[in-house]
């Protein structure tokens, strides 16, 4: 279910099928930053979509350029940073509410998948300042989705807090917008 690639190692790198992934860049090389012809994603960017954690670190290793960008010029920081629970995430927390502990925990791991996810990237270069189509940054759309564990990353990367959208809104014009007061606060303590 959910998306599909013109190119295997796309789509095995979007579904999470590791051994697929490996049996392909074994086999050449040459597809490691090879992109889609439909959207332009890279096999690293798919993986970032899906926050396949244990591919994002496997293609890192194989120097994927994590500054690649898709059609929609967006890296896949600017993926990772986007990524949100899934649905089927949000039924097993629901579920298991009633068992506080196992539901709050679940929450826990997929946040700090995420951070891990973020730092990964970042530690591999990835342009913390990059804007796509719409001009926004990593930093845009952690403000946006209210990711308040991520923006502390993008700050510390020296994500740029001035850079102004198409909307011609920055990060802290998003956070007070939509009112999301300790994301103002930290950005502008950042500012």
């Amino acid at each position: 279910m959910g998306r599909t690639y013109v190119l295997p190692i796309c789509q095995a790198a979007y579904n999470n099928d590791f051994n697929e992934v490996q049996f392909l860049l074994e086999r050449n090389s040459n597809c490691l930053n090879i992109q889609d012809s439909f959207g332009g994603d890279t096999p690293l960017i798919c993986a970032c979509k899906k926050g396949n954690n244990r591919i994002v670190s496997y293609l890192l290793k194989r120097n994927a350029d994590v500054n690649l960008r898709n059609k929609k010029d967006r890296t896949c920081l600017h993926y990772a940073v986007r990524k949100r629970f899934t649905f089927f995430d949000y039924v097993l927390i629901i579920i298991l509410m009633p068992v506080m502990l196992i539901g709050y925990l679940l929450m826990v791991s997929k946040t700090k998948q995420n951070e891990n996810l973020i730092k990964m990237l970042l530690r591999a270069g990835a342009d913390v300042n990059a804007t796509d189509f719409s001009g926004n940054t990593a930093l845009h759309y952690a403000c946006k989705m209210n990711n308040q564990a991520v923006i502390p990353l993008l700050l510390q990367a020296h994500a740029d807090t001035s850079l102004k959208n198409q909307d011609g809104e920055t990060p802290l014009d998003i956070a007070r917008r939509l009112q999301f007061h300790s994301i103002e606060s930290v950005l502008r303590k950042n500012s």
